[in-house]
């Protein structure tokens, strides 16, 4: 573990490009002799993954900021270079590729081969994501090499076949020891059950594209997620449902019965995150959860919150009582107090925009310094293996309630909520959920429903996983409402908490002379949807975001490369 942490901060400290290290440094008749070599080597494959700030930064419609970067306010352009068409990482790759036979080990090769072969199935899976259609390079391509650099856009369904061929070598010749900070069998069964299922229902809500074969990959997902379940032993990881998941978010060791893989961080080797100072500063955009998701946790008795009469004006401590445990687990509710303290503790709204303060990830207050933080970060986790194991299942039509039961179940029993019974879902879809997705049809539509509302729940800041389901299901236009925090019914004193002290002042004028409560100047502090008639907190109202239904779901590319490549076709409407 030291070892590759070490060698990860020393990656990041070298002064000379690492893209060029294969070139440069690194010659094929010295090096790629021992499996210690391979390892070598492949370990810079590990910065690929996401960093801390990845995994916990979401900012689709789920988490809510002072600010909004481009794709949420529909303000992107053709970049003039870059933009995410970078292939250094690849060439890294397939270098290893072409030289790891050199190794006389071959049972090192094969394992190292399948570890490269993983992250060249990552790889291409971002930049699918990204751009649809992309040159396929499985070799190196040297700078002379005139007819591979000038290469036309590979069709993204022979990519993306070439991308389940990597993942299956993966799945065969890595090891079967569970470790959470390697690369294993487990996680490469956790990416394709990812990708298997992104891909199946991205070709079949968006048939602008023309992509066939959507089941093929729902399967490939089904099957991968299958074989993880069944023969990995992984669990849910199950305490006191007042507190399991909160304490998995806020271990400063991930804990392994449910990660499959993280990222590590260590104050004895001084590799930190800013997740603690994130989320209790106005430096980092104040965020806050969004009130549509607030509204779509379940009460704790499995019935809807929005079936309950006046839902849309009931105040934050009457809208958090008796909800599924994971919100007072997310966000902060009356009576939280912090890991290892006793004192209980409201939301700061200096630091978050909608009153929801976040506390996943949160841990101990002695790393609230600024880049102090050291919880493990997870990349994979067992939830979102059954997750997506539902959910293909339901767009295929195939779901059981047995299904059900050996997925959704152990997530909500973790928390003490009751299961989804499959029947009743389907026999009265709720009317919440089906206005927000909009494409959803057919026999299957209110579990497929119930399965998003879990997953937005249970996946709530994790790798932009939001932002990558609102693309797949088309549904890029709930980006373009208006973001929402708390409702207040107007100016006035407000105790948030119900414990008989004020905590908040909204007011209009003077400025209140009370010393202890949050004082929020309505109109430039606050802004509430009907100004002094109250209503919810609105933010970043002014801004007239925009999603365009024929080009956003892909990324623009660079016109840079489009000027030094002929062979290239921009995306549509770019």
């Amino acid at each position: 573990m030291k070892k590759l942490l070490i060698f990860l901060i020393t990656i990041g400290l070298i002064s000379c490009d690492l893209d060029r290290l294969p070139l440069d440094a690194i010659s094929p008749e010295t090096f790629f002799n021992s499996e210690n070599d391979l390892l070598l080597y492949t370990n810079s494959f590990y910065n690929m993954l996401p960093s801390a700030e990845d995994v916990y930064n979401e900012d689709a419609d789920n988490v809510i900021k002072s600010s909004m970067r481009a794709e949420i306010q529909g303000s992107r352009i053709v970049p003039t270079s870059g933009g995410g068409w970078s292939w250094s990482e690849l060439r890294n790759i397939n270098y290893f590729l072409a030289n790891s036979n050199k190794c006389p080990d071959k049972a090192a090769v094969a394992r190292y081969n399948g570890l490269a072969r993983f992250f060249r199935a990552y790889f291409y899976y971002e930049k699918v994501r990204r751009f649809g259609d992309v040159p396929w390079y499985s070799t190196v391509v040297e700078i002379n090499d005139e007819t591979m650099l000038t290469k036309a856009r590979d069709p993204r369904t022979m990519v993306m076949d070439s991308v389940l061929a990597d993942l299956d070598y993966a799945i065969a010749n890595l090891g079967g020891t569970r470790q959470i900070t390697t690369i294993t069998k487990w996680t490469a069964l956790a990416l394709k059950s990812r990708i298997g299922l992104y891909e199946g229902t991205f070709r079949k809500y968006h048939p602008e594209f023309n992509l066939p074969n959507a089941e093929k990959f729902l399967d490939a997902s089904i099957a991968a997620s299958d074989e993880l379940i069944k023969n990995s032993g992984y669990n849910i990881y199950m305490a006191t449902p007042e507190t399991a998941y909160q304490k998995l978010f806020s271990a400063d060791n991930a804990i392994e019965e449910e990660v499959i893989l993280a990222r590590k961080f260590s104050d004895e080797l001084q590799v930190y995150h800013n997740l603690n100072y994130y989320t209790m500063t106005a430096s980092y955009g104040k965020p806050g959860l969004s009130k549509e998701l607030v509204n779509s946790y379940l009460m704790a008795d499995g019935t809807r919150f929005t079936d309950k009469p006046g839902y849309e004006k009931m105040t934050y401590s009457q809208e958090v009582k008796d909800r599924d445990p994971r919100l007072s687990q997310t966000i902060r509710t009356p009576g939280y107090t912090r890991t290892g303290q006793t004192q209980t503790l409201v939301p700061e709204f200096g630091a978050t925009v909608t009153g929801y303060q976040l506390i996943k990830f949160v841990s101990e207050p002695k790393w609230d310094t600024y880049n102090k933080d050291i919880t493990d970060m997870p990349v994979f986790r067992y939830a979102e293996v059954l997750l997506n194991d539902a959910e293909a299942r339901a767009e295929k039509g195939t779901l059981t309630q047995a299904d059900l039961d050996r997925t959704i179940l152990p997530i909500r029993q973790r928390v003490g909520m009751p299961a989804l019974d499959l029947v009743a879902a389907n026999k009265n879809p709720d009317p919440f959920l089906d206005e927000q997705y909009t494409h959803v049809s057919g026999e299957n539509s209110g579990v497929i429903l119930e399965i998003r509302r879990e997953r937005r729940i249970e996946l709530v800041m994790e790798n932009y996983l939001r932002w990558d389901d609102l693309i797949r299901w088309k549904e890029g236009q709930l980006l373009t409402r208006t973001f929402e925090g708390m409702y207040f019914p107007g100016t006035g004193s407000f105790d948030l908490d119900e414990d008989g002290k004020i905590d908040l002042i909204i007011y209009k004028g003077t400025k209140p002379t009370d010393k202890g409560p949050q004082l929020l100047k309505l109109g430039s502090e606050i802004t509430l949807a009907n100004g002094e008639q109250g209503g919810n907190i609105l933010v970043n109202s002014h801004i007239n975001k925009k999603f365009d239904e024929s080009r956003d779901y892909l990324y623009p590319l660079p016109k840079q490369e489009l000027q030094l490549n002929p062979n290239l076709t921009q995306n549509p409407n770019w």
